[in-house]
């Protein structure tokens, strides 16, 4: 049994990247697995300041909910990042979990062999317009966090109303993903 973290950085309930995280952890729970999931809407996560407090309080000192999910983090066997893709990039919930992670880089060599799935939504048809996304997520895990392991990218592309993706390839594939964990 894995423990599994699922992070949806999606702003809206049942959006179509927060559809295919409750996806995942269907299969995944099908599979035997302790799966949680995290809306990062329904949490309060503050922009990293660049103070470098942390560096000696080994946390952050702003009061929110981010030393706390920082930890799930670090805790977790297998992790999911899944967000919209607005404009080229990824959401501004996600990117400010992932700057504020920093409070925590003397121990992300914890991240040997943790699994990420990475699960990105957009309207565009065009796997290419989330190549920026892609790349910023991949450079948290393969810069930041050495020795953790890709397992691999689900794309919902074509998702523009809420909902949509479930007409969409992407919908089985990331519970079959889930479930293959």
């Amino acid at each position: 049994m894995k423990k599994i973290l699922i992070i949806s950085a999606s702003p809206r309930k049942g959006g179509n990247s927060d559809t295919l995280c409750d996806q995942f952890a269907k299969g995944a729970a099908e599979a035997g697995h302790e799966v949680e999931k995290i809306r990062l809407a329904e949490k309060k996560v503050g922009y990293c300041t660049g103070c470098y407090a942390c560096q000696k309080l080994k946390k952050c000192f702003q009061n929110d909910d981010a030393n706390e999910l920082v930890e799930k983090m670090l805790s977790a066997d297998v992790i999911v990042l899944a967000t919209p893709v607005y404009f080229y990039s990824m959401d501004a919930q996600l990117k400010a979990l992932i700057d504020r992670s920093v409070s925590r880089w003397d121990d992300f060599g914890r991240f040997k062999g943790t699994e990420f799935w990475l699960v990105i939504t957009a309207a565009d048809e065009s796997r290419e317009m989330m190549s920026a996304t892609l790349e910023g997520l991949r450079g948290f895990m393969r810069d930041c966090m050495d020795g953790s392991i890709e397992r691999g990218v689900i794309y919902g592309t074509g998702a523009y109303e809420k909902g949509a993706i479930r007409n969409l390839p992407a919908f089985q594939e990331a519970y079959e993903a889930g479930k293959s964990c």
